[in-house]
C-alpha cells in the first residue's frame, strides 16, 4: 500500500491508494464510479487467481488428489465462474440455476456436487440429466433419487451429508454444522443411510460430505470436523462401500475488520486439516480425492462496492447517505456484519469525524457501517465498501423497486462490465397483465 488510508487499515495486496485515491489492481475506483456509474461491484480477477493458488497449494502440499469446488452460492456471477473452470475447479452448487450457470461456465459435470437439504424432484431429474453427482440430505431424500434414477433407466452416484453436531465461533445463521442444525444426518445415524443406499437399486454411494459453518476464523474446528469425517469414513467403508471422494465444505473465514481480525491463512488451515485426514485414511485403508469447498476465502476480498454520496445529514449523529442499501448488501443487515469504508476520493486523508453510512431503503435498519471515523464526507463522495465479494450480489434483491447494479471485472489493465445494472423497465419484464386489468 502506498501511504496509509484515511481509516488507517490494512489493506490487502490488490488494494492501493495513489495520489490519494482508492485503487483495485491498476484502476481508480473513483474514474470507475464515474464511467461506470454507482452503485458499482467492482472484482479484481488476479485477487481471484491468487486466492485460489494460495488455497490449492496448500493442501497439495500433503496430498495429490485435491478438487476444488467452488462455493457458487457466495458470488454466481458467470464471469467469475469462468475464472474458476479456467483454474481447474469445480463447483458447489445448491440449486439448478448455480449448475446451469457451472456447466455454461466450462466446469465439468464430474467435479460438481448438488447439495442442499430440500431438492425439488426437478432438481434431482436435472442432476441425473447432467451426469452430477448428489449430496443427499436424508433417507428420504435417497429413495426419491432413486426413484428419479430408475424412471430414467439409468444410475447415479451420490454421497451424504453428515452433521457432525460441532459448535463453532461464526454467526449462529451460518454454523451448519449444529446438532439443532437443518442440514445433514447425524454421524450416529448415517451408517444406516448407507446401508439402504447400498440396497438401492440406482444409485451408487461413492462419497461422504460435511460441511461446519462459514466465516470460521479459528482452525481448531476444521481439524475437529476431519476427525469426524474420516472416522464415519471408515465406518462406511467397512460397508463395503467405496468412497472415491471426502468432501470437507468451506467456512475458512476472512477478516473483514482489517485492524482487528486475524483470518487463518490457507497454510495454517492446511496444516491444521491435512495430518488429521492422512492419519484417518491411512487407517480405513482408502485413498479419496479429498474435495473442499471454499467460497468467501476465494472472492470475498476480491471485491468493493463502490457508492455515491447522496447527502449528509447530521442529526443526534452524522448520517452519510448513499446511493446503496441492503438490497445490494445484506450481511450488514441480516448479520450484523461489519466492512470496512474507505472514502475513495480521499483515501488518504486525515479522519475529521464520525460518520454512519446509510443506504436508501425504507427501513431503519438500513445501515451499511456504523460510526465510522472519516474524513470529512460530502455530496459527491464515492465510498468504497471493501470485502463485498462474497454474499454481496449473490445476495442482492430488487426491494422498493430498485433496479440492481452493474459488476464489472478488472484484470490487469483491462477493465470490462460482467453484469449490466438493470433498469427501471426490468423490474416489470416478469411481470404479467392480467386479463381484468
Amino acid at each position: 500500500m502506498s501511504g496509509t488510508t484515511n481509516v488507517c487499515m490494512n489493506l490487502p495486496p490488490h488494494l492501493t491508494v495513489r495520489e490519494g485515491r482508492l485503487h483495485i489492481g491498476s484502476h481508480d475506483t473513483v474514474a470507475l464510479a464515474n464511467k461506470y456509474g454507482t452503485p458499482l461491484y467492482v472484482t479484481d480477477e488476479q485477487r481471484i487467481r491468487s486466492n485460489f493458488a494460495a488455497y490449492h497449494d496448500a493442501l497439495t502440499g500433503y496430498y495429490d488428489r485435491v478438487q476444488m469446488l467452488y462455493a457458487a452460492k457466495a458470488n454466481g456471477n458467470l464471469a467469475v465462474l469462468k475464472v474458476f473452470a479456467d483454474l481447474g475447479a469445480g463447483a458447489d452448487v445448491f440449486s439448478a440455476g448455480e449448475l446451469y450457470l457451472a456447466l455454461v461456465a466450462g466446469m465439468k459435470p464430474e467435479h460438481l456436487l448438488f447439495n442442499g437439504s430440500s431438492k425439488t424432484p426437478d432438481d434431482l431429474k436435472l442432476a441425473v440429466q447432467k451426469n452430477v453427482r448428489v449430496s443427499l440430505d436424508s433417507v428420504d431424500e435417497m429413495m426419491q433419487l432413486n426413484e428419479v434414477a430408475r424412471a430414467m433407466g439409468t444410475t447415479v452416484e451420490c454421497s451424504f451429508r453428515v452433521n457432525p453436531a460441532m459448535e463453532v465461533p461464526t454467526h449462529p445463521k451460518i454454523a451448519t454444522g449444529l446438532a439443532t442444525s437443518k442440514f445433514g444426518i447425524h454421524a450416529g445415524e448415517i451408517i444406516d443411510a448407507y446401508r439402504a443406499a447400498v440396497e438401492a437399486t440406482n444409485i451408487v454411494p461413492v462419497g461422504l460430505h460435511c460441511h461446519i459453518g462459514s466465516q470460521i476464523l479459528d482452525v481448531a474446528p476444521f481439524a475437529e470436523e476431519a476427525a469426524v469425517l474420516v472416522k464415519v469414513a471408515k465406518q462406511i467403508t467397512d460397508l463395503g462401500v467405496n468412497l472415491r471422494f471426502l468432501d470437507m465444505g468451506g467456512g475458512l473465514g476472512i477478516p473483514y475488520n482489517h485492524m482487528t481480525e486475524v483470518a487463518p491463512t490457507p497454510q495454517e488451515y492446511a496444516d491444521a486439516v491435512m495430518p488429521v485426514f492422512m492419519d484417518g485414511i491411512e487407517k480405513a485403508g482408502i485413498r479419496p480425492e479429498l474435495w473442499v469447498e471454499p467460497g468467501r476465502n476465494l472472492i470475498g476480498d476480491s471485491t468493493v462496492l463502490l457508492t455515491r454520496v447522496n447527502s449528509v445529514k447530521r442529526t443526534h449523529k452524522a448520517f452519510v447517505n448513499v446511493d446503496a442499501g441492503f438490497n445490494l448488501l445484506a450481511r450488514p443487515v441480516m448479520y450484523d456484519a461489519y466492512h470496512e469504508v474507505i472514502v475513495a476520493d480521499r483515501a488518504e486523508a486525515a479522519p475529521a469525524g464520525t460518520y454512519t453510512i446509510t443506504g436508501p431503503i425504507c427501513e431503519t435498519g438500513d445501515i451499511l457501517a456504523h460510526d465510522r471515523m472519516l474524513p470529512e464526507v460530502s455530496f459527491g463522495d464515492t465510498i468504497a465498501i471493501l470485502d463485498t465479494g462474497a454474499y454481496g450480489f449473490s445476495m442482492s434483491s430488487q426491494y422498493n423497486s430498485r433496479p440492481r447494479c452493474a459488476e464489472i471485472m478488472v484484470n490487469g489493465g483491462m477493465e470490462a462490465p460482467m453484469r449490466r445494472a438493470e433498469t427501471i423497465i426490468d423490474l416489470k419484464m416478469t411481470m404479467e397483465q392480467l386479463p381484468w386489468q
